[in-house]
């Protein structure tokens, strides 16, 4: 067995990760140390969750941790971040959530409104989603060592669709439809954190997005790859698609729903919303034409009313993600060194 750090120590000035761990760097990290070190068919497809079948009946496995500060935000907390995170991630896989299993890191002298407040956002968005928790776990750590409240989730449901759906079978010619604006989780987090004041308060879009994911596979659309738009915003979802698939993607600024407040915060802050965080939003792969009516059919959900079209897969050629400007420039999206807001979900 080789036992070699499949990461160069050479390749970086430091070998610790940094807080927030996000980007190029964590992005290597999972590709060359963690899927080098746990290869296997399942993990190598490279989706949101696992899929495989028991007893003939096709499953998605899927697991997520949440580490937010603060714990409660406008438009959510870290309660129904963990509930809609997961169930987000088994939509992605074509899947009906079904169940959920809860374990709570929590910190010494943690008040217990503070922690029965979490349970009540949890309790309501396991509901809303229609899934049941059926297994948990608890730990305490030493005060100052858990930030009040840490999340793990992990959850199963059944496959609605007989097709696999993942980036690797997304086709030149696609459309990418994107489900309504972006930068909205992100920067009600950070207008928080740093005390900003709009004349709209800024609400996260954490909501599960079950509903038009379903209601396109029950429509028969042809759905070749979805991808909640969670981490690395945006343009990380983009760019995952073009480097799993080995195609070129080309998108355009115009057509990306950005809420004023949600581009004025951004400005002030000197953060790009093509890489802020979401918890609300999807892209989908769908043929050319089947996108107008894969459109009509998201608008008809309440989380997905303003779907839009903003680009397609154009080739081959290279496995890049191009933008074109507002002005018409076209400049390459490419993931950032780092992550420009750690602790956001």
């Amino acid at each position: 067995m080789n036992t070699a750090c499949p990461i160069p120590i050479a390749d970086y000035p430091t070998v610790t990760l940094a807080h927030g761990g996000g980007g190029a760097l964590m992005h290597q990290l999972i590709e060359r140390m963690f899927r080098g070190a746990f290869s296997n068919a399942l993990l190598d497809a490279g989706h949101d969750g696992a899929v495989f079948a028991v007893d003939g009946e096709r499953m998605a496995l899927t697991t997520d941790s949440y580490v937010v500060r603060p714990l409660f935000f406008p438009g959510g907390d870290i309660g129904t971040l963990a509930v809609n995170g997961t169930v987000n991630d088994l939509a992605m896989c074509g899947a009906q959530p079904l169940y959920l299993t809860l374990g709570m890191i929590l910190e010494e002298g943690l008040p217990m409104e503070t922690l029965w407040r979490a349970v009540q956002s949890i309790q309501r968005a396991a509901g809303e989603a229609d899934v049941r928790i059926v297994t948990g776990d608890t730990k305490v750590v030493d005060r100052g060592k858990g930030d009040g409240i840490y999340l793990n989730t992990a959850g199963t449901g059944v496959l609605r669709t007989k097709t696999d759906i993942a980036p690797k079978r997304i086709r030149e010619g696609d459309a990418i439809l994107l489900s309504g604006d972006i930068g909205r989780h992100g920067m009600a987090i950070m207008a928080v954190r740093e005390g900003l004041e709009f004349e709209s308060e800024i609400q996260s879009d954490c909501a599960p997005v079950v509903e038009p994911v379903m209601a396109l596979l029950n429509a028969g659309v042809e759905v070749h790859s979805l991808r909640d738009l969670t981490r690395g915003g945006l343009a990380g979802g983009l760019i995952e698609h073009a480097r799993t698939a080995g195609m070129t993607v080309r998108i355009s600024e115009a057509r990306i729903p950005v809420r004023e407040e949600v581009q004025g915060a951004c400005e002030l802050l000197g953060l790009d919303p093509l890489y802020v965080a979401n918890e609300g939003r999807f892209i989908v792969f769908v043929p050319q034409d089947q996108a107008e009516r894969a459109l009509t059919v998201m608008r008809a959900c309440a989380v997905s009313s303003e779907a839009t079209q903003i680009g397609s897969v154009t080739g081959r050629d290279r496995a890049v993600v191009h933008m074109e400007s507002r002005i018409g420039s076209l400049r390459i999206v490419d993931l950032l060194s780092g992550e420009q807001l750690p602790r956001i979900c």
